[in-house]
């Protein structure tokens, strides 16, 4: 199976990467690029929220935090694109780090809460200070090759998921992760120490996050705190999580890519309509935790794994299978990470 995807996710992008070959439409590529962007805001959310079992409601924020220090040092300092771009990875790097040391040490919804009170934080900080433009925001130098953004935001979503891809399902890192989801406790008396681990996996989620901030305000041209720092960038990322399967990284690739369908289509035809567009998302989130608790891509292949088995009464064969999924990943968990421990000598 895991070979399996990432030959078709290989195969995807070299698809995605003939594309601009072929359509010259900027409307159209202008779609593809926001696609893409936010299927990379989804994946890096499902690092924290979907491995790790924490809901990071301010995801939005290390977002907005690449836009801003983008464009400060683009407008400001007269630094190069490039440049900006790697000042932006590094101060949301730093940013999440600083963070995350004292909300990590937060629980269930303490650390949602948490997360969302520092997200308004940051909102406010754009709105009063000048250096951000205030409430009136700030221009951008314009660029306009739609062909240029298209690769560069392909590029960095695609090093993002086969990065991800490596170390939550290939690399001990992930099972560390998932042990913490599993049972924290449980983690730390096998000799790790979820703390650190937490943190590692919220800067590794922040980082592309503030790349792509970073990136989406050079190709706009235009930021405000109401674009790039408002809950509904954390929002949206979570319903593509949720409805498309949290813990793994297909899931939220093909829940990123419907939830963009249907608000591409929703803002074209019922755009004054926007408390609408926001009671569908959280219904879809009702909806997805009620009837997909595994979501989307879960179901399906939960489904797939029971074809050709016994025919069993349906909400038996339900509780059956989640008993022994719950009790074989712990005990798979507890076995790995103990040959992981004794190798490398984590703590």
């Amino acid at each position: 199976m895991r070979s399996k995807v990432i030959t078709w996710s290989v195969l995807a992008v070299l698809v995605l990467g003939v594309v601009p070959l072929f359509v010259s439409d900027t409307f159209v590529l202008r779609i593809l690029t926001e696609a893409i962007m936010w299927i990379g805001l989804a994946i890096t959310f499902d690092v924290l929220a979907g491995y790790t079992g924490y809901l990071n409601f301010g995801h939005g924020a290390f977002f907005g935090i690449g836009a801003y220090t983008t464009a400060i040092m683009m407008v400001r300092a007269n630094w190069p694109f490039t440049t900006a771009l790697l000042a932006a990875a590094l101060v949301t790097a730093i940013c999440a780090l600083v963070a995350g040391i004292p909300t990590l040490r937060l629980r269930g919804a303490y650390f949602a809460i948490a997360t969302w009170a520092l997200s308004l934080a940051i909102q406010q900080l754009a709105l009063i200070l000048t250096i951000t433009g205030g409430p009136d925001g700030m221009r951008l130098p314009p660029f306009l090759d739609p062909v240029y953004f298209f690769y560069l935001m392909l590029g960095v979503v695609s090093a993002t998921f086969f990065l991800l891809w490596y170390l939550l399902e290939r690399a001990p890192f992930g099972l560390k992760l998932k042990a913490i989801r599993e049972d924290e406790l449980g983690a730390q008396s096998l000799g790790l120490n979820p703390t650190r681990l937490k943190i590692q996996a919220f800067v590794l989620s922040a980082i592309p996050t503030g790349i792509l901030g970073g990136i989406y305000a050079y190709w706009i041209t235009f930021i405000d705190p109401a674009s790039t720092l408002s809950d509904l960038v954390s929002d949206q990322a979570l319903v593509m999580v949720v409805f498309g399967g949290m813990g793994t990284l297909i899931g939220p690739v093909i829940g990123a890519l419907l939830i963009f369908s249907f608000k591409t289509i929703f803002w074209a035809y019922l755009s004054n309509f926007q408390l609408l567009y926001l009671i569908i998302l959280g219904a879809v989130i009702a909806l997805s935790v009620v009837f997909l608790p595994n979501g989307l891509w879960g179901t399906i292949r939960n489904r797939k794994n029971r074809r050709g088995g016994p025919k069993k009464n349906q909400e038996s064969l339900s509780r059956d299978a989640e008993a022994d999924k719950k009790s074989e990943t712990k005990s798979a968990l507890a076995a790995e990470l103990k040959a992981c421990t004794q190798k490398d000598g984590v703590k």
